[in-house]
């Protein structure tokens, strides 16, 4: 892989711009003091552990193998779990890129965060308490490299590169400390590379925070070299609900736009393209890059066009390009995944480094016949989470606590023993990680999506989740839905008008009340 221009030398101090009336030098001193060894499990003295967070974007659960994939594996991810905790429930408070984002960074929801959605409301105001900015303050050494998505530059980091907007997959544009720079190559791969770049290049005598943050397999999925024969000849198996007809749901679930029927592009997409001619898809590539590209996805073509496959055989075999283009993106960063955790390995770190792997949100693959995210449904609504940390997580373990990306930065700060500020709305997931379930942690999740009208034609709505039972309210069109998650797990018909769930409709609109007033959600959504 190479690169437009050299690394700038140096690294960036964080900004001494004040933030909520409180100055970089009165910061430092708040938490400078917050940092004393905690004891591991064993009874290990831990001073402060590095974190490595990856971060993938919309990597579905359900596409990995720890959590029991029917359509692919993913040996490194799993190495996380099998070393550290699975978290089988957490879930994401708003179900899209830039505000899942600013949620992490800030432990607060969207509406307190202002950032709700990808258009508008997606800037995301750097004056902000984050979690970088009080790692920083308190010394620690801290990177940020991949896909940042916030309409403003980064704050609180000693250096970043981040793409531009969602980030080409080929040879990429990026702002690396305010410069722009063009890098050659396949994105998962260049962003693996300056991750870890920085980690040689970091102070040794700090501990670190690298977030590292990939595009992939962000739509419209197109695979690296190393990865593009992945599934050549194999069929990818089906989900139930491929061809679901949305009966038994209120109204939106048939007015998206969000089908592998019928909203999925030929070209873009899927890279069904006009013999020869597949320009609009490769025109960052290398010539190089073309002739490998071009040398897998002819042949593709020529035999979709001699199959003409028209009604369910159409969207049978959209579903498989689809499919295999986002699983091949997705062993792109698992490859990623297994690249860092042997660097960590070969450096020494892995004992004294804290491992997540995470994404942004969950993702439809087939389910519903859907692609895309946005909703408090399942697949989108769940999202991976899984940690390593030597000497307190117990190994090969699972969690079902609920929890949220609400909880992430709380996480990171007890983690390297500093307070957590009172703004932040989430809560340290750091007992759990021990293996220890406080009798008083929460039994409901909030929720809310604010992106309409939009791309996908999604509806605003709200809604809350006990992990049993989940009521979600699209309140500009006054419906809504009720699910029993035991008895129908796939969430196909909603019991909110049966009388038989009375008591528990009433419950949970008081609980979505309580949630609302203790989030302060504000009764207007800010549009």
């Amino acid at each position: 892989m190479s690169q437009a221009s050299p690394s700038p030398a140096g690294v960036r101090p964080l900004t001494r711009r004040g933030f909520l009336g409180v100055s970089a030098a009165a910061l430092s001193s708040w938490v400078l003091g917050c940092t004393a060894p905690r004891p591991g499990k064993g009874g290990r003295a831990r001073g402060r552990p590095n974190i490595l967070f990856i971060f993938a974007d919309d990597h579905a659960w359900q596409a990995i193998s720890a959590y029991g994939s029917r359509v692919n594996e993913t040996p490194h991810i799993d190495r996380i779990a099998e070393e550290g905790v699975l978290f089988r429930n957490c879930t994401v408070t708003n179900s899209i890129c830039a505000p899942s984002r600013a949620v992490v960074l800030t432990g607060k929801h969207s509406h307190l965060n202002g950032v709700t959605d990808n258009g508008k409301h997606r800037r995301f105001d750097p004056a902000q308490v984050t979690f970088p900015r009080l790692l920083h303050a308190a010394g620690y050494q801290t990177g940020f490299v991949g896909k940042w998505h916030l309409a403003s530059e980064p704050v609180g980091f000693d250096d970043y590169c981040r793409l531009i907007g969602q980030g080409a997959y080929y040879n990429p544009d990026m702002i690396r400390n305010g410069k722009k720079v063009r890098f050659q190559g396949y994105t998962t791969e260049i962003i693996t590379r300056l991750t870890l770049d920085w980690l040689e290049q970091r102070d040794p005598g700090r501990p670190f925070i690298m977030m590292c943050q990939h595009k992939a397999p962000h739509r419209n999925w197109m695979p690296g070299p190393r990865q593009i024969h992945l599934y050549e000849n194999e069929v990818i198996p089906e989900p139930e609900t491929l061809f679901d007809d949305y009966a038994g749901r209120a109204s939106p679930a048939r007015l998206q736009e969000m089908t592998i029927a019928r909203h999925l592009r030929e070209v873009e997409d899927l890279k069904i393209t006009p013999p020869g001619d597949s320009s609009r898809v490769t025109r960052r590539m290398t010539p190089e890059q073309r002739r490998i590209w071009d040398a897998a996805y002819e042949p593709r073509n020529e035999r979709y066009r001699r199959l003409a496959p028209r009604g369910k055989d159409r969207v049978r075999y959209y579903y498989q390009r689809y499919m295999k283009d986002y699983l091949r993106c997705v062993a792109g960063v698992d490859e990623s995944v297994g690249e860092l955790l042997d660097y960590l390995d070969r450096r020494g770190l892995a004992e004294d480094t804290i491992v997540v792997y995470s994404s942004d949100q969950g993702f439809y693959l087939g389910e519903h016949g859907w692609f895309d995210k946005r909703w408090m449904y399942k697949e989108s609504f769940r999202m991976p989470f899984i940690v390593r940390w030597p000497g307190v997580t117990p190994p090969g373990t699972e969690n079902t606590a609920l929890v949220q990306n609400l909880d992430f930065a709380e996480t990171f700060l007890d983690a390297a023993g500093l307070p957590v500020p009172e703004e932040m709305q989430g809560r340290s997931l750091v007992p759990l990680l021990r293996g220890e379930t406080p009798p008083d942690w929460r039994k409901s999740v909030y929720y809310h999506y604010y992106e309409y009208p939009a791309v996908h034609a999604v509806r605003r709505h709200e809604g809350v989740s006990t992990g049993r039972y989940k009521l979600i309210h699209y309140y500009r069109m006054g419906e809504w839905e009720l699910f029993d998650l035991l008895k129908d797990p796939r969430e196909l018909h909603s019991v909110y008008d049966d009388p038989a769930y009375a008591r528990v409709r009433k419950e949970l609109k008081a609980e979505l009340a309580r949630l609302k007033k203790r989030y302060r959600v504000p009764e207007e959504d800010p549009s």
